[in-house]
């Protein structure tokens, strides 16, 4: 019997189509992937609106690909839309780029969150966290997501980027018309539902990409005046062979830090409250021992592994477990699957905030393309737990969460919630 995860859908047999961001209404079909562990480990995936991919489910395997960005490139592509090579130069970032190159983009912006970095930054961070908890507080019943989980880095994406927080909420609301493309409450241009084609050289083909560059163009022409000590004023630099970025790389790295710089630790946080109010031992635990918090923190990375995947394109005919993968093949890296392998991880359905080791995916795993914000990220899921839990003796659901529609990013996108306080 295949083992289920309290998020598992009632509809997922262990056959659930993974093509369709339909599918991940319901949840994630984690009795597929522990199928496809056990019996297909590298299994391959036709498309309806697309030439098929491979589908990476073991951890070794992921672990394997991640680190061969020679033999499996991020240069065509890292979602399973294929672009031609006009969208694809058009459309690029720095994750749709690999050694030497990626490195040249990424140290522009590297030092601004180093661990080191990210540390000096956490007495704001924690006002920010603070604040962002108590004006929620000031309701018994509230959706944790609007009111909390994306409050807390949209102020510190407008922070890092210079912005005001009223320009920080419209670049959120542009972020989500981007990331979440496929899901009709964020866009009205969904991707597999809607005609995109006008829109095909702008990022995610969403509209908003052009409103972000229009912006990305005037803070970078302040900065050009009036440089300061933030994001934007290291992008405009210029990077180690002494050559700026184009105007095009400027405004695609842009448009990347602010689809990434928000959503998906939105998703991760409200994916740790559900994960703790669907364990209340858990929750307890944490309350009586807040030191684990820093350990919690890695279990509901794990647990939620938000960005469940990333494409990449074979390079060479090459053999991956007992299946032939051609150059050209996509080969499609599931996080989400690899950080429940039991392989892997004792009894990884647990949900264990003491769980050590936890080497998970949830930021991939070293390599070039170890997510630049990792570090960032986890101080904000940390700040969120320690100003939140003890202000309410209480906290539980208020009705029904509501999913994300996306086979790429794993969210809960309402969560309401009734707290009483201490």
């Amino acid at each position: 019997m295949i083992p289920r995860h309290p998020w598992t859908p009632d509809s997922d047999d262990g056959y659930a189509d993974l093509t369709s961001h339909d599918t991940f209404i319901a949840g994630v079909p984690y009795a597929t992937f522990h199928r496809l562990r056990d019996e297909d480990p590298v299994s391959w995936w036709e498309e309806s609106d697309g030439s098929g991919f491979w589908a990476l489910t073991r951890y070794a395997d992921v672990i394997r690909a991640n680190h061969a960005w020679d033999t499996f490139t991020s240069t065509r592509g890292i979602r399973l839309e294929e672009m031609d090579a006009e969208e694809t130069e058009a459309r690029r970032t720095m994750m749709e780029l690999d050694p030497p190159a990626h490195t040249r983009m990424r140290r522009l912006v590297n030092r601004g969150f180093t661990r080191n970095t990210v540390d000096r930054y956490e007495a704001a961070i924690r006002d920010l966290a603070r604040s962002v908890v108590v004006e929620a507080l000031e309701h018994d019943e509230f959706d944790f997501v609007t009111e909390i989980a994306r409050q807390l880095p949209m102020r510190m994406l407008g922070r890092l980027l210079g912005v005001p927080d009223a320009d920080a909420e419209q670049l959120v609301v542009w972020g989500d018309q981007l990331l979440s493309n496929t899901d009709p409450e964020y866009t009205d241009h969904v991707v597999d539902l809607t005609d995109t084609e006008e829109f095909r050289l702008i990022p995610f083909r969403s509209p908003a990409g052009l409103e972000v560059f229009r912006y990305a163009q005037e803070a970078a022409a302040l900065r050009r005046t009036q440089p300061t000590d933030d994001v934007i004023s290291r992008l405009l630099a210029p990077t180690s062979d002494g050559t700026p970025l184009s105007d095009l790389e400027f405004n695609n790295f842009f448009a990347l830090l602010v689809a990434a710089g928000n959503d998906t630790t939105r998703y991760t946080v409200t994916g740790g409250l559900m994960a703790l109010l669907d364990h209340p031992d858990q929750l307890e635990r944490l309350r009586a021992d807040p030191s684990l918090i820093p350990q919690a923190t890695e279990e509901i990375l794990r647990w939620t592994t938000v960005t469940m995947h990333f494409r990449r394109t074979a390079t060479a005919d090459i053999e991956v477990g007992d299946r032939q993968i051609s150059e050209g093949d996509k080969v499609v890296l599931w996080w989400v699957a690899a950080d429940y392998d039991e392989r892997q991880f004792d009894d990884p359905y647990r949900f264990d905030i003491g769980r050590t080791p936890n080497d998970h995916v949830a930021f991939g795993r070293n390599g070039p393309h170890l997510c630049l914000g990792a570090w960032l990220a986890r101080m904000e899921v940390r700040l969120t737990l320690e100003e939140l839990l003890p202000r309410v003796t209480s906290i539980e659901p208020a009705g029904p969460s509501e999913r994300l529609r996306s086979n790429f990013i794993s969210g809960i996108k309402h969560l309401p919630v009734r707290v009483r306080l201490a």
